[in-house]
């Protein structure tokens, strides 16, 4: 996957547990756990909006692209 998720290494960071962000943002603990992992394929501006929001980070601190592009059967 191009795009890293650091959700664990934030909650981490933040003394926080995925239960208690997914009753802040409103998320499934579900829908939470494939966001976690990787392998959510897209999210909404509002989940991330909030999420940066309860965990006072940045896109950036929540996101990073791996300089790879994803399905590009070329390299």
């Amino acid at each position: 996957m191009a795009i890293r998720v650091y959700l664990d290494e934030l909650l981490r960071e933040r003394n926080m547990t995925a239960r208690e962000l997914c009753a802040k943002v409103g998320v499934t603990e579900a829908n939470l756990s494939v966001l976690r992992s990787g392998k959510a394929k897209g999210v909404r501006f509002g989940t991330i909006n909030r999420i940066c929001y309860y965990l006072d980070c940045d896109v950036g601190e929540l996101l990073k692209f791996d300089g790879q592009l994803e399905g590009d059967d070329d390299a």
